[in-house]
């Protein structure tokens, strides 16, 4: 098979002759019946949309605009067994980090893709990895068999074909090599015992195969991600595992930018939805230093791949909005029932039958393991344009990005941290981040409600040493004349198995932590962070949500657990114990230990009440 005389000259005009050369080596390798290489138009953008409903990728739905797609039963996340970082012989970045020989992975990763898309159509499209024409953007070619995968990418990225052309023949840019391999009865891929994910740092390459959910084959999410975060980690800025938003303060004119680290389905998306806020990006964000000394970060992505399950028109207004109304907009596993999506808590009574990840389904179906099978995924998801929500920020696609004001850091935290604390300061801050913890959800494969630590919400995407990628972070504060402020928050704490605090509840955190940023509030000193006051708490309650917020429920909430914060130090440190870890990292952890320690003897007690601390 070659590449026909109309597609050859679309890549001719790249200028590439290394985006020409890659091209051509998996044409020959995966057999396709057909190359189509795609530009920006809106022609070649609905073109993949047709393609994607007529070979059965993806559905129409009753809503116009929207389509259901299906991901096979077993593979509904990411897979983190068969999702390794290349490197050369004998080499090793982490133990916490799943690498594996280059050489080997690549002969056989080259073997699976043997013939692999033989009678089927390969994809060759181009887009930009931040806003268009700014000194964030990053140029990445996606070659997949999936036009299911392209269309999710229109979605969620900028097309990049005309940036591609400004390269000028530079051979800095990612790739990404997918293909759905077989597939079975269902259209979905037949053999998920072969499924790989592998990323070459050296080639600036991720490659991926017998796999259909997108966190495993749209390129430029969580794949592109390794890679940026290598190539961030050499140029002395940052790619982060971010949202960006904007906070309005009520009654006030001003908005401040932060971004926010989340473990996934730990509250990233919401958070970064909350009433009255607006919405620059809800995964991944790029940082740097500005030329006056602060710190701009931008939105690398244009869309929202987020998970459904729980989205509701209390809770989740706007998205729920979007998800019920017209608009170019993909649903993936799903419950439909004439026509119609339906997901796990979605505030409605939902039917009891329907077509749904795992085939034709009706309640009480269980798997081949006796297993309950849900009416949809718990990690179902959506995707769709933040331009077409009501809350969208109007800097979403500014070159420049925006200036961060404030970082939030957060997990599944049920007995330890507070619902929201202020850092000590920049390098304690970085400490909070690279202690995150967080129970396991379904957006892994494997056992839920296990603890893991994941380092800035990253580990599982990091392609540097832990150690190294701290000391970055660390570096990067001290580069900064504006720093911005870092705040940790928990909105999971438990009292008897009862959550401490409403799904909501978060709005007023977020508002005193930016409040704090303006020196708008005092706030608590204690051994691990500036808590709030109790009166300034109460008049946001009060002011919010017209709600009486107790004493009691704040003791409950701000109390300091000694004890647990301890046994997460050491845990952190038997952590750290074999990473190459910067000093100054090691002396805030020892540091705080002592704080704590000490105010545990001062007050006789391992629960402090925050009333003790004034």
């Amino acid at each position: 098979m070659t590449i026909d005389s109309e597609n050859m000259k679309k890549l001719e005009a790249l200028n590439n002759p290394k985006a020409i050369s890659i091209v051509n080596e998996w044409v020959e390798i995966c057999k396709p019946a057909k190359v189509t290489v795609l530009t920006d138009s809106k022609e070649d953008q609905e073109y993949i949309r047709n393609a994607a409903v007529e070979k059965n990728e993806e559905a129409k739905l009753s809503t116009e605009g929207h389509t259901i797609h299906y991901d096979g039963y077993y593979d509904q996340g990411r897979d983190k067994a068969h999702t390794k970082i290349l490197l050369p012989k004998g080499k090793t970045i982490s133990k916490y980090i799943n690498s594996a020989d280059k050489e080997e992975c690549t002969a056989e990763f080259k073997e699976l893709m043997q013939g692999i898309m033989e009678g089927k159509e390969m994809y060759v499209k181009f887009y930009c990895l931040g806003p268009l024409n700014s000194r964030f953007s990053l140029s990445a070619m996606q070659i997949t068999d999936s036009a299911y995968v392209i269309h999710s990418e229109d979605i969620l990225y900028r097309s990049g074909y005309e940036q591609f052309k400004r390269l000028d023949g530079s051979e800095d840019f990612f790739y990404f090599i997918h293909s759905s391999g077989e597939l079975d009865e269902n259209n979905t891929s037949k053999n998920v015992e072969k499924r790989r994910i592998y990323t070459d740092l050296e080639e600036n390459r991720v490659f991926s195969c017998n796999t259909q959910y997108a966190g495993n084959t749209v390129g430029l999410k969580k794949l592109a991600l390794r890679l940026a975060i290598r190539k961030a980690n050499s140029e002395d800025w940052l790619t982060e595992h971010m949202f960006i938003m904007g906070i309005h303060p009520e009654g006030k004119s001003r908005v401040s930018y932060f971004t926010g680290a989340f473990p996934s389905a730990c509250g990233k998306t919401s958070t970064a939805m909350v009433p009255g806020q607006s919405i620059v990006g809800d995964d991944i964000a790029y940082l740097k230093v500005w030329d006056d000394g602060s710190c701009h970060a931008v939105n690398i992505e244009q869309g929202i791949f987020g998970i459904i399950a729980d989205v509701n028109p209390t809770d989740d207004a706007l998205i729920y909005e979007c998800l019920t109304t017209p608009r170019e907009l993909i649903f993936g596993n799903v419950l439909v029932n004439d026509d119609k999506p339906y997901w796990i808590n979605m505030g409605m009574d939902t039917p009891k039958e329907g077509k749904n990840h795992s085939g034709i389904w009706k309640e009480g179906n269980v798997d081949k393991d006796g297993k309950a099978i849900d009416l949809a995924h718990k990690n179902s998801r959506y995707t769709m344009r933040i331009n077409e929500l009501a809350n969208a920020d109007p800097k979403a696609d500014d070159p420049e990005g925006v200036m961060v004001d404030g970082i939030l850091y957060g997990g599944r935290d049920s007995d330890t941290n507070v619902p929201v604390k202020q850092a000590l300061s920049w390098a304690h801050g970085v400490v909070l981040g690279a202690c995150l913890e967080s129970e396991t959800t379904a957006a892994t494969i494997g056992k839920e409600g296990v603890l893991t630590h994941s380092p800035m919400a990253n580990l599982d995407f990091l392609a540097v040493p832990l150690g190294e990628y701290i000391k970055n972070h660390l570096e990067f504060g001290n580069r900064l004349a504006k720093v911005p402020t870092i705040f940790h928050t928990n909105y999971f704490l438990k009292e008897n198995g009862k959550y401490l605090n409403d799904k909501t509840d978060k709005k007023v955190w977020l508002l005193w932590a930016e409040g704090r940023v303006h020196g708008d509030y005092e706030a608590i000193e204690t051994p691990v962070g500036h808590i709030p006051l109790y009166e300034d708490l109460k008049a946001l309650f009060s002011q919010v949500f017209d709600k009486d917020y107790t004493e009691e429920d704040y003791n409950k909430q701000f109390s300091i657990r000694v004890d647990n914060l301890i046994a997460k130090i050491d845990r952190m440190e038997s952590i750290y114990s074999d990473e190459d870890t910067p000093e100054v990292f090691n002396k805030q952890l020892e540091e705080q230990r002592e704080r704590l320690l000490e105010a545990k003897e001062k007050y006789g007690k391992s629960i402090i009440l925050p009333s003790d601390f004034q």
